[in-house]
Protein backbone atom coordinates (compact mmCIF):
# COMPACT_ATOMS: atom_id res chain seq x y z
CA UNK A 1 0.00 0.00 0.00
CA UNK A 2 1.40 3.45 -0.90
CA UNK A 3 2.08 6.22 1.60
CA UNK A 4 -0.83 8.19 0.15
CA UNK A 5 -3.17 5.24 0.58
CA UNK A 6 -1.92 4.75 4.13
CA UNK A 7 -2.71 8.35 4.87
CA UNK A 8 -6.18 8.17 3.35
CA UNK A 9 -7.13 5.05 5.30
CA UNK A 10 -5.53 6.19 8.57
CA UNK A 11 -8.04 6.80 11.29
CA UNK A 12 -7.84 10.42 12.36
CA UNK A 13 -9.78 11.16 15.59
CA UNK A 14 -11.38 14.61 15.19
CA UNK A 15 -9.39 14.92 11.96
CA UNK A 16 -6.04 14.76 13.77
CA UNK A 17 -3.07 12.39 13.51
CA UNK A 18 -3.46 9.18 15.61
CA UNK A 19 -0.34 10.07 17.62
CA UNK A 20 -2.26 12.90 19.23
CA UNK A 21 -5.05 10.58 20.33
CA UNK A 22 -2.73 7.90 21.74
CA UNK A 23 -0.53 10.45 23.50
CA UNK A 24 -3.75 11.84 24.92
CA UNK A 25 -4.67 8.34 26.08
CA UNK A 26 -1.27 8.00 27.78
CA UNK A 27 -1.91 11.28 29.58
CA UNK A 28 -5.48 10.22 30.40
CA UNK A 29 -4.34 7.04 32.16
CA UNK A 30 -1.41 8.76 33.86
CA UNK A 31 -3.69 11.46 35.23
CA UNK A 32 -6.15 8.87 36.54
CA UNK A 33 -3.21 7.45 38.50
CA UNK A 34 -1.73 10.76 39.61
CA UNK A 35 -5.01 12.22 40.81
CA UNK A 36 -5.65 9.11 42.90
CA UNK A 37 -2.21 9.26 44.49
CA UNK A 38 -1.16 12.91 44.62
CA UNK A 39 -4.26 15.13 44.69
CA UNK A 40 -4.86 14.47 48.38
CA UNK A 41 -1.15 14.59 49.20
CA UNK A 42 -1.45 18.03 50.90
CA UNK A 43 -4.16 16.62 53.16
CA UNK A 44 -2.10 13.48 53.82
CA UNK A 45 0.85 15.66 54.82
CA UNK A 46 -1.28 17.96 56.99
CA UNK A 47 -3.80 15.51 58.49
CA UNK A 48 -1.73 12.31 58.81
CA UNK A 49 1.91 13.41 59.06
CA UNK A 50 1.28 16.80 60.72
CA UNK A 51 3.42 18.83 58.29
CA UNK A 52 3.01 22.64 58.47
CA UNK A 53 1.87 24.64 55.43
CA UNK A 54 5.34 26.03 54.76
CA UNK A 55 6.64 22.44 54.73
CA UNK A 56 3.92 21.44 52.27
CA UNK A 57 4.92 24.38 50.11
CA UNK A 58 8.56 23.26 50.29
CA UNK A 59 7.76 19.66 49.25
CA UNK A 60 5.51 20.68 46.37
CA UNK A 61 7.81 23.50 45.29
CA UNK A 62 10.92 21.30 45.33
CA UNK A 63 9.02 18.62 43.44
CA UNK A 64 8.00 21.02 40.71
CA UNK A 65 11.42 22.65 40.54
CA UNK A 66 13.20 19.27 40.34
CA UNK A 67 11.47 18.67 37.02
CA UNK A 68 13.06 21.83 35.64
CA UNK A 69 16.53 20.34 35.86
CA UNK A 70 15.71 17.89 33.06
CA UNK A 71 13.20 19.70 30.85
CA UNK A 72 15.76 21.60 28.80
CA UNK A 73 18.25 18.68 28.49
CA UNK A 74 15.51 16.22 27.55
CA UNK A 75 14.00 18.58 24.99
CA UNK A 76 17.44 19.38 23.55
CA UNK A 77 18.33 15.69 23.43
CA UNK A 78 15.11 14.88 21.57
CA UNK A 79 16.07 17.53 18.99
CA UNK A 80 19.57 16.09 18.63
CA UNK A 81 18.33 12.50 18.44
CA UNK A 82 15.41 13.54 16.24
CA UNK A 83 13.45 11.06 18.33
CA UNK A 84 10.90 12.00 21.00
CA UNK A 85 9.35 8.66 21.98
CA UNK A 86 12.22 6.99 23.93
CA UNK A 87 12.59 9.92 26.31
CA UNK A 88 8.84 10.14 26.81
CA UNK A 89 8.70 6.45 27.74
CA UNK A 90 11.63 6.85 30.15
CA UNK A 91 9.94 9.74 31.92
CA UNK A 92 6.61 7.99 32.33
CA UNK A 93 8.42 4.84 33.50
CA UNK A 94 10.32 6.61 36.29
CA UNK A 95 7.10 8.11 37.65
CA UNK A 96 5.37 4.74 37.56
CA UNK A 97 8.19 3.07 39.52
CA UNK A 98 8.16 5.81 42.20
CA UNK A 99 4.43 5.88 42.95
CA UNK A 100 4.05 2.60 44.96
CA UNK A 101 6.42 3.89 47.65
CA UNK A 102 3.74 6.34 48.77
CA UNK A 103 1.99 3.33 50.31
CA UNK A 104 4.90 3.03 52.77
CA UNK A 105 5.27 6.74 53.56
CA UNK A 106 5.39 7.51 57.29
CA UNK A 107 7.69 10.55 57.22
CA UNK A 108 7.80 13.71 55.16
CA UNK A 109 11.30 12.73 53.96
CA UNK A 110 10.03 9.66 52.11
CA UNK A 111 7.15 11.69 50.68
CA UNK A 112 9.69 14.24 49.41
CA UNK A 113 11.80 11.49 47.81
CA UNK A 114 8.80 9.99 46.01
CA UNK A 115 7.55 13.39 44.91
CA UNK A 116 10.99 14.33 43.58
CA UNK A 117 11.24 11.03 41.64
CA UNK A 118 7.77 11.49 40.16
CA UNK A 119 8.61 15.04 39.11
CA UNK A 120 11.96 13.97 37.63
CA UNK A 121 10.01 11.57 35.43
CA UNK A 122 7.71 14.40 34.43
CA UNK A 123 10.71 16.59 33.68
CA UNK A 124 12.15 14.00 31.32
CA UNK A 125 8.94 13.29 29.42
CA UNK A 126 7.15 16.64 29.10
CA UNK A 127 9.23 18.47 26.48
CA UNK A 128 9.65 15.49 24.10
CA UNK A 129 5.96 14.63 24.44
CA UNK A 130 4.80 18.17 23.66
CA UNK A 131 7.22 18.31 20.74
CA UNK A 132 5.81 15.03 19.43
CA UNK A 133 2.28 16.45 19.63
CA UNK A 134 3.43 19.55 17.73
CA UNK A 135 5.30 17.40 15.18
CA UNK A 136 2.09 15.44 14.54
CA UNK A 137 -0.14 18.46 13.83
CA UNK A 138 -0.31 20.90 10.93
CA UNK A 139 0.07 24.56 11.90
CA UNK A 140 -3.57 25.35 11.10
CA UNK A 141 -4.78 22.66 13.53
CA UNK A 142 -2.13 23.01 16.23
CA UNK A 143 -4.45 24.64 18.75
CA UNK A 144 -7.04 21.94 18.21
CA UNK A 145 -4.37 19.23 18.61
CA UNK A 146 -3.13 20.55 21.93
CA UNK A 147 -6.72 21.16 22.97
CA UNK A 148 -7.55 17.49 22.39
CA UNK A 149 -4.45 16.37 24.28
CA UNK A 150 -5.28 18.65 27.22
CA UNK A 151 -8.92 17.53 27.17
CA UNK A 152 -7.97 13.85 27.37
CA UNK A 153 -5.34 14.54 30.04
CA UNK A 154 -7.89 16.40 32.13
CA UNK A 155 -10.64 13.84 31.57
CA UNK A 156 -8.26 11.35 33.17
CA UNK A 157 -7.93 13.66 36.13
CA UNK A 158 -11.71 13.83 36.45
CA UNK A 159 -12.03 10.04 36.33
CA UNK A 160 -9.25 9.64 38.88
CA UNK A 161 -10.96 12.07 41.21
CA UNK A 162 -14.31 10.31 40.81
CA UNK A 163 -12.70 7.03 41.81
CA UNK A 164 -10.97 8.76 44.72
CA UNK A 165 -14.22 10.39 45.84
CA UNK A 166 -16.01 7.03 45.75
CA UNK A 167 -13.21 5.40 47.74
CA UNK A 168 -13.20 8.18 50.34
CA UNK A 169 -16.99 8.03 50.64
CA UNK A 170 -17.12 4.29 51.24
CA UNK A 171 -14.04 4.13 53.48
CA UNK A 172 -14.43 7.18 55.71
CA UNK A 173 -17.95 8.44 55.01
CA UNK A 174 -18.22 12.05 56.19
CA UNK A 175 -15.00 12.20 58.22
CA UNK A 176 -13.45 15.65 57.78
CA UNK A 177 -9.76 14.70 57.82
CA UNK A 178 -8.01 12.16 55.60
CA UNK A 179 -7.03 8.84 57.24
CA UNK A 180 -3.81 6.89 56.48
CA UNK A 181 -5.65 3.69 55.51
CA UNK A 182 -7.80 5.57 53.01
CA UNK A 183 -4.76 7.11 51.37
CA UNK A 184 -3.01 3.75 51.11
CA UNK A 185 -5.97 2.26 49.25
CA UNK A 186 -5.85 5.15 46.78
CA UNK A 187 -2.18 4.41 46.09
CA UNK A 188 -2.93 0.75 45.34
CA UNK A 189 -5.78 1.61 42.97
CA UNK A 190 -3.70 4.28 41.25
CA UNK A 191 -0.97 1.88 40.17
CA UNK A 192 -3.21 0.06 37.66
CA UNK A 193 -3.71 2.93 35.17
CA UNK A 194 -0.06 4.01 35.61
CA UNK A 195 1.13 0.69 34.19
CA UNK A 196 -1.55 0.72 31.47
CA UNK A 197 -0.33 4.14 30.29
CA UNK A 198 3.10 2.74 29.45
CA UNK A 199 1.53 0.02 27.29
CA UNK A 200 -0.15 2.66 25.09
CA UNK A 201 3.20 3.76 23.67
CA UNK A 202 3.22 0.80 21.30
CA UNK A 203 0.68 2.76 19.22
CA UNK A 204 2.72 6.00 19.13
CA UNK A 205 5.15 6.53 16.24
CA UNK A 206 7.87 9.08 15.57
CA UNK A 207 7.09 11.91 13.17
CA UNK A 208 9.91 13.31 11.05
CA UNK A 209 9.10 16.51 9.21
CA UNK A 210 10.90 17.15 5.91
CA UNK A 211 12.55 20.27 7.29
CA UNK A 212 14.56 18.13 9.75
CA UNK A 213 16.50 16.69 6.83
CA UNK A 214 17.71 20.19 5.96
CA UNK A 215 19.71 20.37 9.20
CA UNK A 216 22.28 17.55 8.89
CA UNK A 217 24.84 19.08 11.25
CA UNK A 218 24.43 21.60 14.03
CA UNK A 219 20.92 22.91 14.55
CA UNK A 220 20.71 26.21 12.70
CA UNK A 221 17.38 27.54 13.90
CA UNK A 222 17.49 30.25 16.55
CA UNK A 223 14.96 31.60 19.02
CA UNK A 224 13.76 35.07 18.11
CA UNK A 225 13.19 37.99 20.49
CA UNK A 226 9.44 37.39 20.63
CA UNK A 227 9.89 33.93 22.16
CA UNK A 228 12.41 35.22 24.69
CA UNK A 229 10.13 38.07 25.77
CA UNK A 230 7.23 35.64 26.03
CA UNK A 231 9.26 33.48 28.40
CA UNK A 232 9.90 36.54 30.56
CA UNK A 233 6.19 37.33 30.73
CA UNK A 234 5.42 33.69 31.59
CA UNK A 235 7.99 33.89 34.41
CA UNK A 236 6.23 36.95 35.84
CA UNK A 237 2.86 35.20 35.73
CA UNK A 238 4.25 32.02 37.28
CA UNK A 239 5.79 33.84 40.25
CA UNK A 240 2.25 34.45 41.46
CA UNK A 241 1.04 30.97 40.55
CA UNK A 242 1.65 28.92 43.71
CA UNK A 243 0.97 25.20 43.85
CA UNK A 244 -2.66 24.09 43.68
CA UNK A 245 -2.12 22.51 47.10
CA UNK A 246 -2.98 25.92 48.55
CA UNK A 247 -6.36 25.90 46.82
CA UNK A 248 -7.10 22.56 48.48
CA UNK A 249 -5.95 23.84 51.87
CA UNK A 250 -8.04 26.98 51.40
CA UNK A 251 -11.12 24.86 50.67
CA UNK A 252 -10.53 22.86 53.85
CA UNK A 253 -9.91 26.09 55.76
CA UNK A 254 -13.44 27.12 54.72
CA UNK A 255 -14.87 23.89 56.26
CA UNK A 256 -15.03 21.73 53.11
CA UNK A 257 -14.78 17.99 53.84
CA UNK A 258 -12.38 15.69 51.97
CA UNK A 259 -15.30 14.37 49.92
CA UNK A 260 -16.46 17.88 48.98
CA UNK A 261 -12.92 18.84 47.98
CA UNK A 262 -12.74 15.84 45.66
CA UNK A 263 -16.09 16.75 44.11
CA UNK A 264 -14.90 20.32 43.58
CA UNK A 265 -11.79 19.05 41.82
CA UNK A 266 -13.96 16.82 39.62
CA UNK A 267 -15.96 19.90 38.64
CA UNK A 268 -12.70 21.74 37.91
CA UNK A 269 -11.48 18.99 35.60
CA UNK A 270 -14.81 18.60 33.80
CA UNK A 271 -14.83 22.32 32.96
CA UNK A 272 -11.16 22.14 31.96
CA UNK A 273 -11.74 19.19 29.63
CA UNK A 274 -14.91 20.66 28.12
CA UNK A 275 -13.28 23.99 27.19
CA UNK A 276 -9.82 22.86 25.99
CA UNK A 277 -10.78 21.86 22.43
CA UNK A 278 -13.04 24.90 21.73
CA UNK A 279 -10.34 27.24 23.08
CA UNK A 280 -7.70 25.60 20.91
CA UNK A 281 -9.88 25.82 17.81
CA UNK A 282 -10.66 29.46 18.61
CA UNK A 283 -6.93 30.22 18.81
CA UNK A 284 -6.44 28.57 15.39
CA UNK A 285 -8.92 31.04 13.93
CA UNK A 286 -8.38 34.25 15.95
CA UNK A 287 -4.80 33.97 17.20
CA UNK A 288 -3.20 32.66 20.39
CA UNK A 289 -2.39 35.85 22.30
CA UNK A 290 -5.93 37.12 22.76
CA UNK A 291 -7.11 33.74 24.06
CA UNK A 292 -4.23 33.63 26.57
CA UNK A 293 -5.05 37.16 27.76
CA UNK A 294 -8.64 36.11 28.50
CA UNK A 295 -7.40 33.05 30.38
CA UNK A 296 -4.97 35.02 32.55
CA UNK A 297 -7.68 37.55 33.43
CA UNK A 298 -9.91 34.66 34.53
CA UNK A 299 -7.04 33.40 36.70
CA UNK A 300 -6.72 36.80 38.41
CA UNK A 301 -10.46 36.80 39.09
CA UNK A 302 -10.31 33.29 40.55
CA UNK A 303 -7.45 34.09 42.92
CA UNK A 304 -9.18 37.27 44.02
CA UNK A 305 -12.25 35.14 44.71
CA UNK A 306 -10.25 32.67 46.84
CA UNK A 307 -8.91 35.60 48.84
CA UNK A 308 -12.38 37.04 49.50
CA UNK A 309 -14.33 33.78 49.97
CA UNK A 310 -15.89 33.41 53.40
CA UNK A 311 -17.79 30.12 53.22
CA UNK A 312 -17.39 26.68 51.65
CA UNK A 313 -20.14 26.94 49.03
CA UNK A 314 -18.41 29.87 47.30
CA UNK A 315 -15.43 27.64 46.56
CA UNK A 316 -17.52 25.52 44.15
CA UNK A 317 -17.90 28.38 41.68
CA UNK A 318 -14.23 29.32 42.03
CA UNK A 319 -13.07 25.81 41.17
CA UNK A 320 -15.32 25.85 38.08
CA UNK A 321 -13.79 29.16 36.97
CA UNK A 322 -10.32 27.79 37.68
CA UNK A 323 -11.10 24.93 35.29
CA UNK A 324 -12.13 27.50 32.68
CA UNK A 325 -8.76 29.26 33.09
CA UNK A 326 -6.89 26.02 32.48
CA UNK A 327 -9.08 25.04 29.53
CA UNK A 328 -8.61 28.40 27.86
CA UNK A 329 -4.83 28.67 28.32
CA UNK A 330 -2.95 25.39 28.72
CA UNK A 331 -3.21 23.97 25.20
CA UNK A 332 -3.12 27.40 23.56
CA UNK A 333 0.15 28.37 25.28
CA UNK A 334 1.78 25.16 24.04
CA UNK A 335 0.55 25.84 20.51
CA UNK A 336 1.87 29.42 20.76
CA UNK A 337 5.34 28.11 21.67
CA UNK A 338 5.35 25.88 18.56
CA UNK A 339 4.28 28.86 16.43
CA UNK A 340 7.27 30.93 17.57
CA UNK A 341 10.17 28.49 17.11
CA UNK A 342 11.73 26.48 14.25
CA UNK A 343 10.86 22.80 14.09
CA UNK A 344 14.43 21.63 14.72
CA UNK A 345 14.48 23.51 18.05
CA UNK A 346 10.98 22.58 19.15
CA UNK A 347 11.99 20.15 21.91
CA UNK A 348 14.47 22.65 23.33
CA UNK A 349 11.85 25.41 23.20
CA UNK A 350 9.39 23.35 25.22
CA UNK A 351 12.23 22.63 27.62
CA UNK A 352 12.78 26.36 28.16
CA UNK A 353 9.06 27.04 28.51
CA UNK A 354 8.45 24.28 31.06
CA UNK A 355 11.66 25.20 32.89
CA UNK A 356 10.56 28.80 33.31
CA UNK A 357 7.23 27.61 34.71
CA UNK A 358 8.90 25.01 36.94
CA UNK A 359 11.78 27.09 38.25
CA UNK A 360 9.38 29.72 39.55
CA UNK A 361 7.29 27.07 41.33
CA UNK A 362 9.57 26.91 44.37
CA UNK A 363 9.66 30.65 45.17
CA UNK A 364 5.95 30.96 44.35
CA UNK A 365 5.00 28.10 46.70
CA UNK A 366 7.39 29.19 49.47
CA UNK A 367 6.04 32.72 49.27
CA UNK A 368 2.47 31.42 49.41
CA UNK A 369 3.26 29.29 52.46
CA UNK A 370 4.94 32.21 54.22
CA UNK A 371 2.12 34.64 53.40
CA UNK A 372 -0.44 32.11 54.66
CA UNK A 373 1.30 31.71 58.02
CA UNK A 374 2.66 35.23 58.52
CA UNK A 375 -0.39 37.22 57.41
CA UNK A 376 -3.54 35.17 56.73
CA UNK A 377 -4.89 32.52 54.31
CA UNK A 378 -6.16 35.18 51.89
CA UNK A 379 -2.74 36.77 51.34
CA UNK A 380 -1.26 34.23 48.87
CA UNK A 381 -4.26 34.64 46.58
CA UNK A 382 -4.12 38.44 46.55
CA UNK A 383 -0.42 38.14 45.70
CA UNK A 384 -1.17 35.74 42.83
CA UNK A 385 -3.94 37.90 41.41
CA UNK A 386 -1.66 40.93 41.34
CA UNK A 387 1.11 39.12 39.46
CA UNK A 388 -1.40 37.73 36.96
CA UNK A 389 -2.61 41.23 36.12
CA UNK A 390 0.96 42.51 35.69
CA UNK A 391 1.81 39.59 33.39
CA UNK A 392 -1.33 40.15 31.32
CA UNK A 393 -0.35 43.76 30.73
CA UNK A 394 3.14 42.62 29.76
CA UNK A 395 1.76 40.09 27.28
CA UNK A 396 -0.40 42.71 25.57
CA UNK A 397 2.34 45.36 25.49
CA UNK A 398 5.42 43.32 24.67
CA UNK A 399 4.48 40.15 22.75
CA UNK A 400 3.14 40.59 19.23
CA UNK A 401 0.54 38.21 17.78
Amino acid sequence: MSAMENKSTERRPLGLHPNIFFLGLVSFLTDVSSELIFTLLPLFLANVLGVATIGIGLIEGLGDSAATLLRIPSGWLSDRMRRRKPLAILGYGISTIAKPFMYLATTWGLVLAVRLSDRVGKGIRTSPRDALVADSAAVEERGKAFGLHRAMDTSGAAVGLMVAAAAVFFIQRGQLELARFTYQQLVLIGMVPAVAALLMFRFVHERREERWAEQPGEQKGKFDARFKVFLGVVALFSLGNSHDAFLILRAQDLDSSVLYILLMLILFNIVYAATSIPAGMLSDKLGRRGVIVVGWLIYALVYLGFALASTWWQVWGLFALYGLYYGVTEGVVRAFVADMVPVERRGTAYGFYHTVVGITALPASLMAGWLWQAIDPAAPFLFGAGFALLATMGLVALVRQ
